[in-house]
């Protein structure tokens, strides 16, 4: 197996990153849309699959691809997202979420997502941006973070 080197801001030194993630890696998860990714402030009888229930699933599809190419104490964190919410999709129906990757630089995995409804209509396009971390050093960062928002307060 051959490794790229990923540096990330802050982080220290470099660190080999598998070069199995790479653009044309692909995946697909198939979501029913149960209540609670629905909207309610139109009633009972509107309810459909809400923009941020289909955001969240397209980072939950995105990072477990990404998960499937990380080593232990890796993990993802998205930093950005432009999607479009382009139809309907109805209360118990489901969806496929068909998420590849088309660019990995250093520690930065591009996505482009389509989301399909069962009649096989595009309810959703996506692009999609994540970051590898260290899931160790992240939490000592966060916990930096933390002290220093106890300390200013």
């Amino acid at each position: 197996m051959t490794y790229k080197y990923l540096h990330m801001r802050g982080y220290g030194d470099a660190k080999a990153m598998k070069d199995t993630l790479a653009p044309g890696v692909a995946g697909t998860r198939s979501q029913t849309i149960d209540r609670e990714r629905t909207i309610d402030f139109m009633g009972e009888t509107l309810r459909v699959y809400s923009t941020p229930s289909m955001l969240r699933d397209i980072e939950h599809t995105c990072r477990d691809i990404a998960l499937e190419h990380l080593d232990g104490g890796e993990d993802t964190v998205g930093v950005r997202v432009e999607l479009d919410h382009l139809g309907a999709t109805l209360l118990h129906s489901s969806v496929e979420i068909t998420a590849r990757v088309t660019g990995v630089e250093g520690p930065r995995i591009q996505f482009e997502v389509d989301v399909r409804d069962e009649l096989g209509e595009t309810v959703g396009r996506a692009k999609h941006t994540r970051f590898v971390v260290e899931t160790e050093r992240q939490r000592r960062r966060l916990e930096r973070l933390v002290e220093r928002l106890r300390s200013s307060g």
